[in-house]
């Protein structure tokens, strides 16, 4: 908050000289330890915030790079002229604790093509896949080990 705070200050001054930093690092702190004593901001909780959102980041990446692959997997299933459709519909459960990544693990697998989250009640997901080929491993995937890491407060 406080580099974002301070990143403001120089946006708003349009330019940046050794009077406009040194002042503006006087407000800035001013400012800041206002919020950490009034509104309930820390530095732990600026650096936790920092971690989740690098996690965030890796996840979004990651989650684009599963639909680049699923979405070659389908076409090929698609126009291969031995490709025999075996859609089937998997439940599954998950140990995820905050209702926030359950639901980013739904939106995940309804992103991907080939599958559709069709119900999430309470920790168990029922999910149709196109083919069977595409339900291996959906329970144990990229997406639930980097909701483990995001929930941990993304200290590992």
């Amino acid at each position: 908050m406080y580099i974002i705070l301070f990143l403001i200050w120089i946006i708003f001054n349009g330019k940046l000289t050794w009077e406009i930093a040194l002042f503006g690092l006087g407000i800035v702190s001013a400012i800041y330890a206002f919020l950490c004593v009034f509104m309930g901001y820390s530095v732990k909780k600026d650096i936790l915030f920092c971690k989740k959102s690098l996690r965030l980041i890796q996840y979004a990446a990651v989650l684009v790079w599963e639909i680049i692959k699923a979405n070659a997997a389908v076409v090929r299933m698609i126009l291969s002229p031995r490709f025999q459709n075996e859609p089937v519909l998997i439940k599954f459960r998950t140990d995820l604790k905050t209702r926030m990544a359950k639901v980013l693990l739904a939106n995940s697998i309804t992103l991907t093509p080939g599958t559709i989250t069709v119900s999430l009640e309470g920790d168990e997901y029922t999910v149709h896949c196109l083919d069977k080929s595409l339900a291996e491993g959906i329970d144990t995937s990229v997406f639930v080990r980097l909701l483990h890491k995001l929930e941990e407060g993304g200290t590992k």
